[in-house]
């Protein structure tokens, strides 16, 4: 499905540079510059980020503890304050 009309972009084509990325992929523009094009009418950003959220949600339920897009998750556990306990020396303990 054509998600991105401007640039022609389709659902797989926002999968497959999430899933192949070396960085996690968070937003619109890291997918535009990964593919090599950018932003035109921007219609598109909402659906390229729910894709985006719909593949790393797929890829938690598969992933083992060495996958690169866990640091996505923690992450975001970080943020909602649930990171591992930290002794005052700033050792996780």
């Amino acid at each position: 499905m054509i998600v991105c009309s401007c640039n022609v972009l389709t659902d797989r084509d926002v999968r497959h540079a999430v899933n192949t990325a070396e960085d996690a992929l968070r937003n619109a523009k890291q997918i535009y510059d990964c593919l090599g094009c950018s932003a035109e009418c921007g219609r598109c950003a909402r659906t390229i980020k729910t894709i985006i959220d719909e593949a790393y949600r797929e890829c938690a339920l598969a992933c083992q503890a060495d996958c690169p897009h866990r640091r996505i998750r923690d992450d975001a556990q970080y943020e909602r304050g649930g990171g591992p306990a930290i002794d005052f020396l700033g050792f996780s303990r």
